[in-house]
């Protein structure tokens, strides 16, 4: 019961969401007339609240109970989406931004850490693949709802999207603590072990997680796929699809209900098929599936005629790719945390991949605006290509056998959880560099 009410949380969240993201540039850059700079600053400060709460949410969740941060969290962000229905100018509508940043991105590490407390390492792919396919659901139906109330032809069109994304975070937060209500106030066996841990410094507790070699792959890996895919969902592919393919503004909805659709058909299907599958194979998978989408991408711009159909065609190969990518990600990187530094890990995680997705719009408006099309097609199959390689050493280290106390320990992933050794900052191969193990963790 309390996942079924996580899950529905994070749908009802992210509805609220959806409300407002398909619409507060124009409404910024256009309705309120304070230009297209302030509606893309509105964006970057957005991230950067994401990028200062996402790795202090998780370092709470570490010390607190995780249920408190979460809705805490969510009760922020209420705050600020809110708050822009009073904005009368552009310093205060950027303010509003940055405190809805805060809150949406430290409510998810925490979140996250719910999970696994709340599901045995068996189940964990499952439920984080049904909570992934809620929010793409939810945001999707706030996205399609709005679309009939917002008016961006008048200065309070989007007072009720506000109102309505402020609702929904405040629903989301009292789910969330109902929820909790008696629920265990201790991290299970297999994610405890050492609560000095969460009593380190910053730098310290970075240094401890990228001493993890493992840490360091899954960290190239997830960059990679963030910039490979979401940091052009928003940005860069819309404006690749209207200004190099010729395409209708109604193709790119389409392409979104598309992506939505097969994540809804095949996000089940896809776990229970994969579910004996190691965690780096799947990443590997999604790159190649990246790589593929933008070699079809490239494609499209040879003949007009297909172009629409290709670019609708790639959202919905890019969603196959995320119904491996959602359930996977997190576990994985929890299993490999530090001992007591799961909310933390997951935390500076969800922040490497919120700086490098804000990058990517940057990185398209100067490659697309500059004509360079072909340079921005190629350096996203590059990108792609460096995810394949990354999760293949990823699948290499984690199939290494380790030596600890003279024992010998196989690692595997295989939906299940299997002992391994985490990394000592004191103990390294001279060969390699790398940290030789010394206490266990669990690999997911």
């Amino acid at each position: 019961m309390r996942t079924r009410l996580l899950i529905i949380a994070s749908a009802i969240g992210m509805l609220g969401w959806g409300t407002v993201l398909p619409y507060q540039y124009a409404y910024a850059a256009n309705t309120r007339g304070w230009g297209a700079l302030t509606a893309a600053l509105a964006s970057t400060l957005f991230s950067v609240g994401a990028l200062v709460a996402a790795p202090l949410g998780g370092r709470l969740s570490d010390r607190i109970d995780p249920v408190i941060v979460v809705v805490f969290a969510k009760i922020i962000a209420a705050a600020g989406v809110a708050s822009l229905i009073f904005d009368q100018t552009a310093t205060t509508f950027l303010l509003g931004m940055f405190v809805f940043g805060l809150g949406l991105s430290a409510a998810v590490p925490a979140a996250s850490v719910l999970v696994l407390r709340w599901v045995g390492p068996a189940e964990r792919r499952k439920v984080f693949a049904y909570k992934f396919t809620a929010e793409a659901v939810g945001m999707a139906i706030g996205a399609f709802v709005a679309g009939m109330f917002v008016d961006l032809s008048r200065s309070n069109g989007m007072n009720l999207a506000f109102a309505t994304a402020g609702a929904g975070f405040v629903v989301s937060a009292v789910l969330i603590y109902l929820a909790g209500l008696g629920a265990p106030a201790q991290a299970p066996s297999d994610l405890s072990a050492g609560d000095a841990e969460t009593h380190i410094g910053t730098l310290d507790g970075l240094r401890r997680i990228f001493a993890v070699p493992a840490l360091r792959w899954t960290a190239v890996v997830t960059v990679a796929l963030a910039l490979g895919f979401y940091a052009q969902f928003e940005a860069g592919l819309p404006a690749y699809a209207l200004t190099v393919l010729d395409v209708k503004e109604t193709t790119i909805g389409l392409a979104a209900a598309v992506n939505c659709i097969v994540i809804v058909v095949l996000q089940v299907i896809v776990v229970r098929l994969t579910a004996k599958r190691s965690a780096g194979s799947l990443l590997m998978t999604v790159g190649v599936i990246w790589t593929l989408s933008w070699v079809i991408l490239s494609l499209a711009q040879l003949d007009p005629a297909i172009a629409s159909a290709l670019f609708v065609t790639t959202f919905g190969i890019f969603a196959v790719g995320e119904t491996m990518y959602a359930p996977v990600l997190n576990p994985l990187t929890a299993s490999l945390a530090p001992a007591g530094m799961v909310g933390r890990t997951l935390g500076t995680f969800n922040a490497i991949q919120t700086t490098f997705s804000a990058l990517g719009p940057l990185v398209a408006g100067a490659l697309l605006g500059a004509g360079l099309a072909n340079g921005f097609l190629a350096l996203h199959v590059v990108i792609s290509l460096v995810a394949v390689y990354a999760a293949w050493r990823l699948r290499i280290v984690m199939r290494r056998p380790a030596t600890a106390t003279g024992s010998v320990a196989v690692v595997t992933d295989e939906a299940g959880a299997q002992a391994l050794p985490s990394a000592d900052l004191d103990s390294r191969d001279p060969s390699t560099g790398d940290l030789e193990p010394t206490s266990p963790v669990l690999v997911a």
